[in-house]
């Protein structure tokens, strides 16, 4: 449950590691970053919870953790079951799989259970890129979200290309009904996106960047994956499905901000800006010139994306303070004030 850095790709310092369980068994990897007290003055401004898309792990993400610990946060990052230093879902431990998408859930509540509610202070957000927005989605819309505000970044509301032909989908269905879900998807790689040639990836713009990734996958082949298996595909196409419902943004409320690449070729672009348009607190920001991963594009686009969030996320440690006050005063008002006692005595006092 070690963290491993590369001479381009530092530890950010003062990391704390440890593994959780979720409820079924499985072992997470979980890493956690405080920003220096002296730097603080009135306080940590929360904690960020930072979630990798398919394929990724932690120190993918090593800079942009840096960066969210610069701006007073506290940071909490995790390998999803089935990827990085996390419990693998299949002996061949290359193999991207998973048999659902709830089993994700499961993850992100061990990470409540386990990390945040004991040891991270509030308000609590999340940063989501890819799948790992698509989880987040899933477990707001079912009202079991643990955080204030949402940050999705190319979020995974539908896969672009082939994948959502229905001729595609039916074959993918009909292989995990008969047991071939452990089985690689048709025409996947055999080993980790990461480690393709730069010209012509649909990941990122940015050379430097790009050679980093794969810097960290040659010293480190045990944090990364290949191509996707049958059962994985077949629950993206499910979770796809259940974001394609008009009604799921509407019932998703927790405010969200969604930034997406303009030459994403990953994810459906339209699709994202239909859902984006569904919702009831949310916001779609385009970045031209960007690509699926921008938080490892250029510095142009990733400083577009800093602006972003810096504009969504709390600006400061009195609008951080403000609503953790808020925070805290709706619990309050759901101990001490439920809906069955307000149904109750206020319609007496309508009566009155």
């Amino acid at each position: 449950m070690e963290l491993i850095g590369t001479p381009d790709n530092p530890v950010p310092p003062g990391a704390l590691i440890s593994a959780v369980g979720a409820d079924d068994g499985a072992l997470l990897r979980i890493a956690r970053w405080s920003p220096e007290p002296a730097s603080l003055g009135q306080g940590s401004l929360g904690t960020i919870c930072v979630f990798t898309g398919r394929g990724e792990f932690i120190e993918k993400y090593f800079e942009t953790i840096a960066e969210l610990v610069e701006r007073g946060f506290d940071v909490v990052a995790m390998d999803w079951r089935g990827q990085g230093l996390s419990a693998r879902e299949l002996p061949d431990r290359f193999k991207g799989h998973v048999d659902d998408f709830d089993m994700f859930e499961r993850d992100l509540e061990a990470l409540r259970k386990q990390v945040l509610q004991f040891l991270c202070p509030r308000p609590w957000y999340a940063l989501g890129h890819s799948m790992g927005g698509a989880v987040l989605l899933s477990q707001a819309n079912a009202g079991r979200s643990p955080f204030e505000r949402i940050v999705l970044v190319s979020p995974m509301i539908e896969i672009a290309g082939r994948a959502m032909h229905a001729s595609t989908r039916l074959v993918i269905e009909v292989a995990d009904a008969i047991g071939l879900g452990a089985s690689y998807a048709p025409g996947v790689s055999r080993r980790s996106s990461m480690l393709e040639p730069f010209d012509g990836n649909d990941l990122t713009s940015d050379a430097r960047r790009y050679a980093r990734n794969a810097a960290i996958c040659e010293a480190a082949p045990q944090l990364a994956i290949a191509g996707p298996t049958i059962g994985w595909l077949n629950a993206a196409l499910r979770i796809g499905r259940k974001l394609a419902d008009p009604e799921f943004p509407r019932r998703t409320t927790v405010p969200t901000l969604i930034v997406a690449g303009a030459d994403d070729h990953v994810v459906s672009i339209p699709a994202i800006a239909r859902f984006a348009n569904r919702l009831k607190a949310g916001r779609l920001i385009q970045l031209p010139g960007a690509r699926h991963e921008i938080l490892q594009e250029t510095d142009a686009i990733r400083a577009q994306f800093w602006a972003a969030f810096d504009a969504f996320a709390p600006g400061g440690r009195e609008e951080a303070a403000a609503l953790r006050r808020a925070t805290d005063h709706e619990a309050a008002q759901r101990i001490f004030n439920p809906p069955w006692w307000r149904r109750l005595f206020g319609r007496r006092r309508r009566a009155a």
